[in-house]
């Protein structure tokens, strides 16, 4: 099993409630710094405030969240103001209508829109697993392949469903090897990242993550 501080350098820290508090969000980015995780993964709002005050930390938001039917000229409009605001790493959801409509040239367009304008930046495109059929993923990973996207996202966390350790495995098996991929959703055990993990996932999307860590380290 891989060690639970290893196992913390592969997680985004998350907090992407609607109910979200400033003091949350600087608890959030403290604790990312003290156990040394991947990034923050937090709202648009906060991005300024958290480049400000950590600058050695990796901070992450997301665009068009957590639907994704914003049109794409929205979803430029907030990634360049969060690129401005300091942000590292965009997590972009894709239209998730166009792309059950396979229309992929629609989507296409709208990832292709983001990718363009982060160039230098990290872009994770969140796919929403648990709406797609195989042929629909399929699609969906040869599009971010083409396209040369950083990592396919699972799952906002949002929908009725999160990762799945079989979509890890289809989804490594589908896109190119230099796209990542990022579980999220649904992950409330330290196992259930580990499996993540071991199935293809590079980075883990989590809230409990740190929470899980500090009480595992405090029974030893």
């Amino acid at each position: 099993m891989m060690d639970i501080r290893e196992l913390l350098r592969h997680v985004d820290h998350t907090l992407l409630r609607p109910d979200a508090r400033v003091a949350q969000i600087d608890e959030l980015c403290e604790e990312a710094l003290v156990w040394q995780t991947a990034s923050v993964c937090i709202p648009p709002r906060h991005v300024a405030r958290a480049r400000k005050r950590w600058p050695g930390l990796v901070v992450g938001t997301v665009i068009g969240f957590p639907l994704g039917y914003d049109t794409t000229a929205a979803k430029l409009a907030e990634a360049r103001a969060a690129l401005d605001a300091g942000a590292d790493e965009l997590d972009m959801v894709i239209d998730i209508g166009a792309a059950l409509d396979h229309d992929y040239e629609r989507v296409r367009a709208d990832i292709a829109a983001i990718r363009d304008c982060s160039r230098g930046h990290v872009l994770k495109v969140i796919v929403e697993t648990c709406y797609l059929g195989r042929d629909e993923l399929d699609r969906l990973c040869r599009i971010v392949s083409e396209l040369g996207v950083d990592y396919i996202k699972t799952s906002t966390g949002f929908g009725p469903a999160g990762a799945l350790v079989d979509d890890i495995h289809f989804m490594r098996e589908t896109c190119d090897p230099d796209v990542r991929i990022k579980a999220a959703g649904g992950l409330r055990s330290l196992e259930a990242m580990q499996e993540m993990l071991a199935a293809g996932a590079d980075r883990i999307g989590a809230s409990a993550a740190v929470r899980l860590a500090r009480a595992a380290t405090a029974d030893k």
